[in-house]
């Protein structure tokens, strides 16, 4: 679990949530997947919105940067995260909405 503090997108505080993440290199990658439920996590919405935000696992925090991944890279990250966490395939079953696969790349300079 990482600490994703992200920027709400209606009044402009800043939100904390736990977060499940998989580590790729230096990026960390985090789905929106909200256990399948019709709504997205506001984490999500607020990354969406607003792209920076910062990540804590362990001690050490980082400023990052979101970017929802697509194509190839998105069908790749999402295999090797369910194989980590499994039940991703079912959530995505429950929904109609597009889960989102979120590549958070630090901030040149926040390490």
């Amino acid at each position: 679990m990482l600490l994703l503090t992200s920027t709400g997108r209606r009044w402009g505080q800043r939100r904390t949530a736990p977060v499940l993440y998989l580590p790729d290199g230096d990026r960390l990658i985090v789905i929106g997947s909200n256990a399948g439920n019709e709504r997205e996590p506001a984490w999500s919405l607020n990354l969406k919105a607003n792209s920076e935000a910062e990540v804590e696992v362990g001690r050490k925090r980082t400023q990052v940067r979101a970017r929802i991944a697509d194509g190839d890279e998105r069908t790749q990250l999402w295999t090797r995260f369910k194989a980590l966490f499994g039940g991703f395939d079912h959530y995505r079953e429950r929904t109609a909405r597009d889960i989102a696969v979120f590549v958070l790349e630090p901030v040149a300079g926040s390490s």
